[in-house]
């Protein structure tokens, strides 16, 4: 199967989506004007909580679903009058949608058929992409003899078949246990890159998002909050919708803040005052400073002792993972959530100890207290 170049891949361009559905009473207003531009060959993912508008927006470019407002582009033209079959894109469903009469290479193969393509480059494709995905040895098995995992294997090599430009996925790891969905999310991931194609996965798991993605877009009701890279989105969340919806996080309030020069902030907190990273505007509004808990330094405490304003907790929970150990610390910020790697197991906290709380200073991120953040794409 030959390997497209870049100019075969697909540039998606979301230009002020919006959707509304009819309700009983009134309507629903799904998605508020999306923007988005997908680079050719980027694989993007679409992350956020149950009806936060991810779903819908993937249909749209599918074109399962019609925009109330806006365009869909592909390659500089609008495909929003191209039904779903026209269009040079390919779905993995959650339920892998694999039709069970047919056996492995006939799924595979009918999409092709479906194109006419000469009997000897069909089967020439099909076999490349059974080779591919590793299914050579199951090809005349029907979908009910494999596991959930082999299925999902043979959705992606029928996607991956037809050549896509752009390849979608709605939440096709869902159905499969957590091992496998480690596995399947770095195939996914390998072929993808390989092949060059352009991908948009849907998924409202944070670990698949982080692992996969080159750009992660953060929804939240019908709004993109922020699209970046993994890393960004978890150093330097544009706002505490996001920073509590990737990984976990801590939220110590500032008793003061103030500018420091770009992108810096003079802050106050746990009684300590220290210059800091900081979202757009966090220093013109009430802020919080996001600690995340591997960040969390704990010591030990004395029930009795003098202690900096806020500082002190007692731990409340103490869970020993063998390659870590994780605390919740009752303290006058509410409980803290810390994390601490290869620990000591003589030196672990048990329920009910007092301990002094720290942070490391320069892994933290001052953001407006009331959760508002600018997307910028």
């Amino acid at each position: 199967m030959t390997e497209p170049t870049p100019a075969e891949t697909g540039h998606v361009e979301l230009i002020g989506l919006e959707k509304i559905f009819p309700t009983n009473k009134s309507t629903f207003h799904a998605l508020r004007g999306i923007d988005l531009d997908i680079a050719p060959g980027e694989f993007v993912t679409l992350l956020g909580p149950s009806g936060c508008g991810k779903t819908t927006t993937l249909r749209i470019i599918a074109g399962f679903e019609t925009p109330s407002a806006g365009d869909v582009r592909l390659d500089g033209a609008s495909v929003l009058q191209v039904t779903p079959d026209k269009r040079p894109m390919a779905m993995v469903f959650q339920s892998y949608a694999l039709f069970p009469h047919m056996s492995v290479w006939e799924n595979v193969a009918y999409g092709l058929k479906l194109k006419k393509l000469p009997s000897a480059q069909l089967k020439e494709e099909v076999e490349q992409a059974l080779t591919s995905m590793g299914l050579t040895r199951m090809r005349d098995r029907a979908p009910s003899q494999m596991s959930g995992g082999q299925q999902q294997r043979v959705a992606l090599a029928r996607a991956m078949v037809m050549r896509p430009k752009v390849l979608l996925f709605d939440e096709p790891l869902s159905n499969l246990d957590a091992k496998l969905r480690v596995q399947m999310r770095s195939e996914i991931r390998r072929l993808q890159k390989r092949l060059g194609i352009t991908g948009v996965y849907v998924t409202h798991d944070q670990d698949e998002a982080m692992s996969m993605s080159d750009r992660i877009v953060v929804m939240n009701e019908g709004q993109i909050e922020q699209a970046a890279s993994p890393s960004e989105v978890y150093r330097h969340p544009a706002s505490v919708f996001v920073a509590d919806f990737i990984g976990r996080a801590n939220f110590l309030r500032a008793a003061s803040a103030r500018p420091a020069g770009s992108g810096q902030a003079q802050v106050t907190v746990l009684g300590e005052e220290f210059v800091t990273a900081a979202a757009p505007g966090a220093a013109a509004a009430e802020a919080v400073l996001l600690v995340r808990p591997e960040s969390i330094r704990l010591k030990p405490a004395e029930p009795g002792a003098e202690s900096v304003e806020g500082r002190r907790g007692r731990v409340i929970s103490s869970v020993f993972y063998g390659e870590s150990v994780e605390y919740v610390v009752e303290s006058a910020q509410g409980n803290i959530t810390a994390a601490e790697s290869d620990p000591d197991v003589g030196a672990i906290f048990p329920v009910g100890a007092y301990v002094e709380i720290g942070f490391e200073r320069q892994r933290t991120w001052l953001l407006p207290a009331d959760g508002q953040g600018a997307y910028q794409d």
